[in-house]
C-alpha cells in the first residue's frame, strides 16, 4: 500500500492526514470530511473548514455517511425479532437527526449544496463523494458535478448495491469511478453500532436481505468487473472499525478472494491501485 485515505464519520479526517504526513515517512496519507449531522449536514462552512489544512492531505468531500436522509429513514435494529425503525421509536431521533440529514433534490439546487460544488470545482484535486445517499441522489450528484465542472466523482458502495446495471453503466460512461468496499460482506454487517450516533439507544444495524438472484458479496464484484470492465471500479476495506482486522490485512483478504474468483491479475491491479491513485492523482508507479 503505498497511499492510504483515512475516512471518520466524527470528525475531518484532513488534520489527522495533516499530522500522519508530517509524523511517518514513506507512506502518503490523505483525509477529507464527511458531512454528517455532527457538522450540521449540508455545511459549506465544514469544507471549507476542512480545506485549510490543504489539498496535499483534504482529498475528497462526502455528502454524509448513515446520517444521510436516506439512511437515517430507514436506521433501525432487530428487537425480539421484530426490525424497529430509529425514527418511530424515538421521536427525538427524527427531530434532531431528519431534520439535518443530508437530501439531494432532483429539482433544485439549494444555496449550501451549491456552494459545496462549487468549492469542490474549484479544487481539481478533490474528489466528490457521494456518501450514503439514494441511488437517485447518486445519478443526481453525478450529473451536477458535470454542470459544476467537478471532474472526480467516486459513487459510494451502499449507492452501488442500490443501483441497476443501467444506472451503473451511465454513471460509468460519465467518468464516475464505482466503490466496493469489504466491510459490507463481513460477519460485522448486522451487528448493532454506536459508529454513527453516540447515543447508545440509537445503535443500528443493517437489515440484511438475501440476493433475489445471481451473485452476492464479494463474487457480486467479481462479477461487476467483468460485466462493466475494471477501468472505473476501485475496492477498498472500509476497515478500521475495531471488530475488524487492520485495513492491510482487509486488502489482502479481498484481493485474495478476487484471485480465487478468477479476476486477472491485471484487472486487480487496476481496481487496487491504478484507479485509486488516478482518483487521487497520483502518478501511477510500476509494479515492484
Amino acid at each position: 500500500m503505498r497511499a492510504i485515505v483515512l475516512m471518520d464519520v466524527f470528525q475531518m479526517s484532513s488534520g489527522t492526514a495533516w499530522i500522519a504526513n508530517r509524523a511517518v515517512e514513506g507512506m502518503d496519507v490523505y483525509g477529507g470530511i464527511i458531512l454528517n449531522t455532527c457538522y450540521g449536514g449540508m455545511n459549506p462552512r465544514a469544507v471549507k473548514t476542512a480545506l485549510q489544512y490543504g489539498v496535499d492531505t483534504c482529498r475528497f468531500i462526502s455528502f454524509g455517511a448513515h446520517s444521510t436522509y436516506h439512511e437515517a429513514v430507514n436506521e433501525g435494529r432487530y428487537e425480539d425479532g421484530e426490525w424497529i425503525l430509529l425514527k418511530d421509536r424515538y421521536p427525538d431521533f427524527a427531530e434532531e437527526e431528519l431534520s439535518r440529514a443530508i437530501r439531494i433534490p432532483g429539482d433544485s439546487v439549494p444555496r449550501e449544496l451549491a456552494e459545496i460544488l462549487e468549492i469542490i470545482a474549484e479544487n481539481p484535486d478533490i474528489y466528490l463523494v457521494t456518501g450514503h445517499v439514494s441511488a437517485e441522489e447518486g445519478i443526481r450528484l453525478t450529473e451536477l458535478a458535470i454542470e459544476y465542472g467537478i471532474s472526480k466523482v467516486l459513487i459510494s458502495d451502499p449507492v452501488v448495491n442500490a443501483m441497476t446495471d443501467e444506472q451503473i453503466e451511465w454513471a460509468i460512461g460519465q467518468g464516475a469511478y464505482i466503490e466496493r468496499l469489504l466491510a459490507g460482506h463481513t460477519h460485522t454487517t448486522t451487528i448493532p453500532k454506536t459508529h454513527y450516533y453516540v447515543e447508545e439507544r440509537y445503535r443500528s444495524s443493517s437489515k440484511s436481505k438475501p440476493p433475489t438472484h445471481g451473485p452476492s458479496g464479494v463474487a457480486k464484484v467479481a462479477d461487476q468487473i467483468a460485466r462493466f470492465g475494471a477501468d472505473k471500479l476501485i475496492i477498498g476495506t472500509d476497515y478500521g472499525v475495531y471488530t475488524l482486522p487492520t485495513p492491510v490485512e482487509g486488502l489482502r483478504e479481498f484481493i485474495a478472494c478476487l484471485m480465487d474468483l478468477g479476476v486477472s491479475t491485471g484487472d486487480i491491479r487496476k481496481v487496487s491501485s491504478i484507479n485509486p491513485a488516478r482518483l487521487l492523482g497520483l502518478d501511477i508507479r510500476s509494479p515492484r
